[in-house]
């Protein structure tokens, strides 16, 4: 594990690091910020997850979220979106879509992106267990969050592993990549043809299943958003809930697009709403 960089702000430290990944097979950069209360203590944990073309920066730039969680006393761990490296294969037509920067949070088992496409074994297991070796945080009170293509990795991951987090949320979500361009293409090349093994990275199909632990899910999304019909469609996500009696909070923000400039808006009350969540773990 090498420390890239570490910054104070609102009174924590914003650090950056690199380290080897196991299931990736390459190096992984991640950030993760600690609040003044790390430094007393183990704190709760955030995971953010980026969406299509991020890095672990984005986040860490644009969203403001180090103000709340200082504030609330909560850790925020953002790992970048997919596996990079001179052998880490990328799409051949050089879309922005699929490849470096679109790791979609699931596990690759088609050639050539299995070998090093395994965001999901990564997300769920083996960055946690770096995190909560380096750093000091409660990896027993933890909670996932994300944006567009990290918004659904948040959800899915969430729904297949109920006991291991707190609390869900996501901003402008992929709802259901079974149903969207996006979707297709990441599932069909990581994944292969067959559109059943697509189910268990899809958030409606996960939700309709859904018998043990139900989270109170809150989704933020931009009516202004270019990608509302055709990629997004939280449409499909509220039938979904309504089938299976599944809580949802879906908002839908009035001349809001896509960008982090919305993210920035109401990064504030997801970080909130984890918290409470969380503090009472």
């Amino acid at each position: 594990m090498e420390q890239l960089s570490d910054v104070k702000i609102f009174g924590g430290r914003q650090i950056q690091f690199k380290h080897r990944s196991t299931v990736n097979h390459c190096d992984m950069q991640c950030s993760i910020y600690l609040p003044p209360a790390a430094e007393s203590g183990k704190v709760p944990v955030l995971y953010w997850l980026s969406g299509l073309t991020c890095t672990d920066e984005n986040f860490v730039t644009k969203a403001g979220a180090q103000r709340y969680a200082a504030e609330h006393g909560v850790a925020v761990v953002a790992p970048d979106t997919s596996p990079r490296g001179e052998d880490v294969p990328d799409d051949a037509d050089g879309g922005w879509d699929f490849g470096l920067g679109a790791g979609f949070y699931v596990s690759a088992t088609e050639a050539p992106w299995s070998e090093h496409y395994h965001m999901y074994e990564y997300v769920v297991d083996e960055l946690p267990a770096l995190i909560n070796e380096h750093f000091p945080v409660d990896g027993e009170r933890q909670s996932i969050f994300g944006h567009s293509m990290g918004g659904h990795g948040a959800l899915t991951i969430a729904l297949k592993n109920p006991q291991r987090y707190h609390s869900v949320s996501a901003f402008a979500p992929i709802c259901s990549p079974l149903n969207c361009p996006w979707g297709e293409k990441a599932l069909g090349n990581y994944i292969g043809s067959d559109k059943q093994a697509w189910e268990q990275y899809d958030s409606c199909s996960l939700v309709r299943a859904a018998e043990d632990k139900k989270f109170e899910l809150l989704v933020d999304q931009g009516v202004a958003d270019s990608f509302l019909a055709e990629q997004l469609k939280p449409e499909l996500l509220t039938q979904a809930c309504s089938d299976n009696d599944y809580p949802l909070t879906l908002r839908m923000q009035d001349g809001y697009d896509h960008s982090y400039y919305f993210i920035a808006t109401f990064i504030g009350e997801h970080i909130a709403f984890h918290a409470k969540q969380l503090q009472t773990a």
